[in-house]
C-alpha cells in the first residue's frame, strides 16, 4: 500500500476520532436507564432514612452488591461514591498520615510502590501527585515478574506496595494466574514493614464469554496469614453508569479499624440513595445477565480491532477475553511517531509512555487502543487511521 497516499486522502477528510479512554458507549448506558426510573420510596430502606447522615460504610444491602461484584466476604466491603480512584486516593492519605501500623508514611524518608507495566496511567498520577517514587515491574501475561517482585521487596527497603489490575489488567488485557497471586501474597506475607497490595479488580465481571470468578485475594491472604496487606478496588462505573456508579473498598477486619477514624475525618455518609438505587436495580436485573449484554456490545468492537490489525499484520498486539482495553506494540521507537501521525489526521489515542511511570517507556513501542466508546463505524474509520500511521511510520523508518 501507498501510505503516504492514504495518509493524504484521511488527511482531507478532517476527522476527529478518540480512542483515548475506556468509556462506555451510550448503548451500554442505556442497559441501565431504569435505574433512574425507581418508583420505590428510598426515605427507609435498609432500616435507615436515607435522606439523613450515617452508614458511613454504605447501606448494608449496596456491600453485599459489592461483595458479590469483587467476590469477596461482605463484612470486608465498604460502599462509597461514584468513584474507586477516589477511594484509592484517600486510603493513600491515610498511609501517609496514619499508616496501617507500619508508621505513617510521611515519616518516611523515601516511599516506593512496584508499578507492573505496561500498567495504568492514573495509577501513576496518583503516585506522582503523593511523590511516590514508581519503580516498574514487567508483566508476563500471568501477572507481575515474581522474581523481580520478590528481589526489589528484599532488596529496597522504601518499597511500601505494589499496584495490580489483576483481570483483564489496564491495558495488557491480561488475567493474573493463581500462581501468581500466591506468589504475591508469599512475598508480601514475608515483610514485616505493612506492605500493601492495592488490588484494583475494575473489572471483575467485565468477561467476554463465561469465565469464572477471579480467585478470592482474602481466602488466600487469610490461609497465608497476610489479610492485612491486601486492599481491594472496584465499582459500578463500567456496570451501570459512569456518572452515577459505586465505589468500593474492601479490607481485612483490623485496617478497617485502623482506617475508619481518618475515613470518619472525611465524611458523615456516602449517597446512600443512589446505593439505593442500585440495590433495586438488580434485583430485577440479573447481573451475570447484565454483563452479557455488555459483552455482546463490546466485543465486536474487540473483534474489529483485532480483525484490522491481522489484516495488516505489522506488529504485536494483545487479544483480551475481557476488560475495555488491547495494547499494540509497535517496533521499537515508533509509539510517538505513530501517535503523532495519528493526531494529525484527527484521530486521538493515549499518548505514547501512559503505560509507563513518569510517562517513560524507553522502548518507544506501546500504544494503549480503547475501543468502547465510539460506534463500530467510527471504529472502522479510526482503525483504518491506526493502520496507515503504522505503516507510513515504518515505512519512514526503512527509508
Amino acid at each position: 500500500m501507498d501510505y503516504f497516499s492514504k495518509f493524504e486522502e484521511l488527511k482531507s477528510e478532517n476527522l476527529s476520532l478518540d480512542l483515548t479512554r475506556g468509556k462506555p458507549s451510550s448503548d451500554q448506558l442505556d442497559l441501565s436507564n431504569s435505574l433512574m426510573e425507581t418508583s420505590e420510596n428510598l426515605s427507609m430502606f435498609d432500616s435507615s432514612d436515607l435522606r439523613n447522615y450515617g452508614e458511613i460504610k454504605g447501606i448494608e444491602s449496596c456491600r453485599d452488591l459489592g461483595a458479590k461484584i469483587l467476590n469477596c466476604d461482605k463484612d470486608l466491603v465498604w460502599a462509597g461514591g461514584n468513584s474507586s480512584l477516589s477511594l484509592m486516593s484517600q486510603f493513600l492519605t491515610f498511609m501517609f498520615v496514619e499508616g496501617n501500623g507500619g508508621g505513617p508514611w510521611n515519616l518516611k524518608e523515601r516511599v516506593s510502590v512496584l508499578c507492573p507495566v505496561p500498567g495504568y496511567d492514573r495509577h501513576f498520577k496518583l503516585c506522582e501527585t503523593f511523590g511516590i517514587n514508581m519503580i516498574p515491574v514487567p508483566l508476563t501475561g500471568e501477572g507481575p515478574d515474581l522474581e523481580e517482585v520478590k528481589r526489589l521487596v528484599e532488596t529496597d527497603e522504601s518499597i511500601k506496595g505494589i499496584w495490580c489490575v489483576p483481570k483483564y489488567s489496564n491495558p495488557t488485557g491480561e488475567v493474573y494466574s493463581r500462581s501468581t497471586i500466591e506468589g504475591l501474597l508469599d512475598i508480601f506475607a514475608s515483610q514485616s514493614n505493612k506492605n500493601i497490595i492495592f488490588w484494583d479488580n475494575a473489572y471483575a465481571v467485565h468477561d467476554f464469554s463465561n469465565q469464572s470468578p477471579l480467585i478470592d485475594i482474602f481466602s488466600l491472604a487469610k490461609e497465608k496469614k497476610c489479610e492485612d496487606s491486601v486492599v481491594q478496588f472496584g465499582s459500578t462505573s463500567k456496570i451501570t453508569f459512569a456518572g452515577a456508579g459505586i465505589g468500593y473498598i474492601a479490607m481485612s477486619e483490623n485496617i478497617q479499624e485502623l482506617f475508619l477514624p481518618f475515613y470518619s475525618s472525611l465524611m458523615i455518609g456516602p449517597d446512600k440513595i443512589n446505593q439505593a438505587k442500585h440495590v433495586i436495580f438488580f434485583r430485577d436485573v440479573n447481573l451475570t445477565d447484565h454483563m452479557k449484554k455488555h459483552a455482546d456490545i463490546i466485543r465486536p468492537k474487540f473483534d474489529l480491532v483485532i480483525s484490522k490489525l491481522n489484516s495488516q499484520g505489522l506488529g504485536k498486539w494483545t487479544v483480551p477475553d475481557g476488560g475495555y482495553f488491547l495494547l499494540y506494540e509497535s517496533d521499537n521507537g515508533l509509539a510517538k511517531r505513530i501517535v503523532s501521525l495519528a493526531n494529525e489526521l484527527g484521530l486521538k489515542l493515549t499518548p505514547a509512555g501512559a503505560t509507563h511511570p513518569y510517562g517513560i517507556d524507553e522502548e518507544d513501542k506501546y500504544i494503549r487502543i480503547a475501543p468502547t466508546a465510539c460506534s463500530l463505524d467510527e471504529l472502522d474509520k479510526a482503525m483504518d487511521v491506526f493502520l496507515c500511521c503504522i505503516g507510513l511510520a515504518s515505512e519512514e523508518r526503512r527509508n
